[in-house]
């Protein structure tokens, strides 16, 4: 069976609530940003961000918004 390379925008646009969520959770464990930015779901949040920056929000905007809102 192939594996597939890489996901379409539909998949990553219906995933982004959940890339939202794990970001939140990393947050909210303290984990560094350094090691934050080499998981899965901010390399997706990247692309969303590349491929409609309009519409999706920077991975770094994305954690100074939440982690304002859990100070």
């Amino acid at each position: 069976m192939k594996e597939r390379q890489s996901l379409t925008i539909g998949e990553l646009e219906a995933n982004y609530p959940l890339y939202c969520k794990a970001l939140r959770m990393l947050l909210q464990a303290g984990k560094p940003l350094a090691t934050i930015q080499r998981t899965l779901c901010w390399s997706r949040l990247e692309s969303l961000h590349t491929c409609l920056p309009n519409r999706y929000k920077d991975p770094d905007y994305l954690c100074t918004v939440f982690k304002r809102d859990l100070a």
